[in-house]
């Protein structure tokens, strides 16, 4: 019986160890099956070829996943968080600084607004001051609506309304003293003469504001006689020369005269002496050459003073 060829030899590298012989079984016939066919052997070029491994979506071909460079691009950003910090450190600090000021000053503001507004700040005592011959309980009675009112809600107007019925009222300012207290400063009108009209004396300033009437002449003023009335040049010329008379000087006048601007003149009570006086202009200076010729030449009856021309002062009679 003619033996199967026996299978090639495979290389070296690639030989297996030898399989285990099988017992030989009996065929069919009765004798031994020493030739059973074996399995085909696999081709070591078969054997070689590397099994595919599978790519992970998240890793790229360097074999860096895509979870290691988020983690270190925010470590990155770390990084240049922590050195802009370090380098700004002053100018934040700066700026914390000023916004603490700001929130300060404002908070200030606010409250100190709040107080001004609130009845803690109510005006509880008004204070007249600057009056001679005007009655001070009399404007502080014509104040009194304005009481319980916040001292920064005091009303001008109001204030100006009460004040304007006192003709001797030239001028006023207000002055808050907190908690409560209100300050009127009022400057009075001086009566410069009175000008008499029908039998009736009108008291008046140098801008010719009435300032009171009465029958008869009143006292300590001097009677006005000047052409025009109390619209004309001479008359403010002559209320001009008046108010420059020093005060020991202006009590002693009892009557001034004047048809224009530029003839001013006036006389004193008791002894009749008459002053000269000219314009207004220089009254000052006419003022204090007047005073020494009065300490020099006492006044009496029938003596005249020129003072027209203050650098040449001239007493007559």
């Amino acid at each position: 019986m003619d033996r199967p060829s026996p299978l090639p030899t495979p290389p070296a590298a690639e030989r297996r160890a030898p399989a285990p012989a099988r017992e030989a079984r009996p065929s069919a016939s009765g004798r031994p099956d020493d030739a059973a066919p074996s399995r085909p052997a696999v081709a070591a070029a078969d054997r070689a070829v590397p099994r595919e491994t599978p790519v992970d979506p998240e890793t790229d071909a360097t074999g860096t996943s895509l979870r290691d460079v988020w983690r270190a691009s925010r470590a990155r950003r770390r990084a240049l968080r922590a050195e802009v910090k370090r380098f700004t450190v002053r100018q934040r600090r700066r700026r914390r600084v000023w916004i603490g000021v700001g929130v300060a000053v404002l908070v200030t503001v606010l409250g100190t607004a709040g107080a001004a507004y609130s009845p803690l700040f109510a005006l509880e005592r008004v204070e007249v001051v600057g009056t001679s011959q005007l009655d001070a309980a009399a404007v502080t009675a014509a104040l009194d609506d304005q009481l319980g009112t916040p001292l920064a809600l005091v009303d001008d107007s109001a204030v100006k309304a009460a004040l304007v019925r006192f003709p001797l009222v030239e001028s006023y300012t207000l002055e808050a003293r907190p908690p409560h207290d209100l300050v009127v400063r009022i400057v009075e009108r001086t009566p410069v003469g009175a000008i008499e009209s029908d039998g009736v004396f009108t008291v008046v300033d140098a801008a010719g504001v009435a300032l009171s009437t009465s029958s008869q002449a009143p006292p300590g003023v001097p009677l006005l006689r000047v052409d025009g009335g109390a619209d004309s040049t001479a008359f403010r010329a002559a209320g001009r020369v008046v108010r420059a008379l020093p005060d020991g000087i202006r009590s002693q006048v009892a009557e001034v005269t004047a048809t224009t601007a530029d003839d001013v003149a006036f006389t004193l009570t008791g002894s009749g002496s008459r002053v000269v006086w000219g314009s207004a202009d220089e009254s000052a200076e006419k003022a204090v050459v007047l005073n020494l010729l009065l300490q020099k030449s006492p006044p009496q009856a029938g003596r005249e003073y020129d003072v027209t021309s203050p650098e040449a002062g001239v007493v007559r009679g």
